[in-house]
């Protein structure tokens, strides 16, 4: 298959005009609405049977026009689907539906099985995660499983399927021994194994939050846990459909699933799961951290508003005595009084002191009732 080079402009897509535009074209349009990520589509090609095995790259459409299947397998990979021509090219090659064509392009699709009789089609997404910016970065990734080939488009190269590669190049592996249906498996299960790297990696930023703001709340705390809670949401929202397209593969759709195959799908969907499962602890962890957000806020104020009631109850007698001396008669007690002014320091002494030990006695008879 092809790699074309694009129009430049085509580099920069704005997702909101694309949509607009794709209001007034008929169904079926090869319009693609995303983000670009790569300049040129990348296109590779895996030939395969038990034995045999050729692994290509295409570098214009002539030559992938001229290039005979040899072997019994087909395992085709996309990066970039920005690329009309190219998704035109495919969608003739292996007589995809143009609904087919129209979904790959879209990249902004819930995870879904559609039936075609001769083939089935799976949207699937897949997720990384960054520490750096605590961001789960998404891509959509389309399956299509024929008879005797397997076709996946991915917006950006990313590695994910590159120990699947590495399978496929070992003489006699089991994967290469096996149909389509297997080789769908294994991209499947790679899909839903990074979810459960992106899921751990986010609970240890969860629980870093945690200890901070136990610790030392940081003054950006509530941006900063409303920020994982809309990750963990996405990632979950992403996921959550997947349970129903393993669904319709366990129920044999167009009969392009083998009896053998069946358990290890069976299996990837218990995986899902398990990462739902986990989401969801995860996010009971997220909402908890607003309450402890809220409640060292609420201890750092006690604090300090027992620190100034301290502060405030030992001026008191000194604010009462000074104010009582202050005021302008000329006949007051201790006014002439040769020791008058030791009185009255002694006097703010005393009361302090006795003021004192009545809070530190409420205090403690507050700590042990409760």
């Amino acid at each position: 298959m092809p790699t074309a080079t694009p129009d430049p402009a085509s580099t920069v897509r704005d997702t909101s005009s694309a949509r607009a535009h794709k209001i007034d074209t008929p169904p079926g349009s090869l319009l693609h609405i995303g983000e670009v990520k790569v300049r040129r589509a990348a296109i590779t090609l895996f030939d395969y049977d038990a034995n045999n095995l050729i692994e290509l790259s295409f570098s214009s459409l002539e030559e992938s026009r001229r290039y005979e299947k040899q072997h019994g397998l087909y395992w085709l990979n996309v990066h970039g689907l920005h690329e009309a021509s190219v998704m035109q090219e495919i969608g003739q090659r292996f007589n995809l539906h143009p609904l087919v064509l129209e979904d790959i392009l879209n990249t902004h699709h819930r995870p879904k099985l559609e039936d075609y009789g001769d083939y089935i089609f799976l949207v699937l997404k897949s997720f990384a995660y960054d520490r750096s910016q605590r961001d789960c970065q998404g891509e959509q990734i389309s399956l299509v499983l024929g008879p005797d080939f397997v076709l996946s488009f991915q917006e950006r190269p990313t590695g994910l399927f590159d120990s699947i590669r590495e399978r496929l190049r070992k003489h006699g592996s089991l994967l290469r021994r096996h149909g389509a249906d297997s080789l769908l498996h294994a991209l499947v299960d790679s899909i839903v194994d990074r979810y459960f790297l992106v899921a751990e990696e986010l609970a240890e930023d969860v629980e870093q939050l945690e200890d901070r703001l136990i610790a030392d709340p940081p003054r950006r705390a509530v941006e900063e846990i409303n920020h994982l809670k809309r990750e963990m949401y996405e990632l979950r929202h992403s996921i959550w459909p997947i349970r129903e397209v393993l669904s319709g593969v366990l129920r044999n759709s167009a009969g392009l699933i083998q009896a053998e195959s069946l358990p290890y799908f069976r299996d990837v969907y218990e995986h899902c799961v398990q990462i739902i499962d986990q989401l969801d602890a995860l996010r009971d962890q997220i909402g908890d951290l607003l309450d402890i957000h809220l409640s060292s806020v609420s201890n750092r104020l006690n604090a300090e508003v027992r620190v100034l009631t301290i502060v405030t109850t030992l001026f008191a007698p000194a604010t009462v005595i000074t104010g009582f001396f202050g005021m302008n008669f000329h006949q007051m007690p201790l006014l002439e009084h040769a020791n008058g002014w030791f009185i009255a320091v002694l006097g703010i002494l005393i009361g302090a002191a006795v003021l004192l030990a009545a809070l530190l006695w409420q205090h403690r008879r507050m700590r042990k009732q409760s």
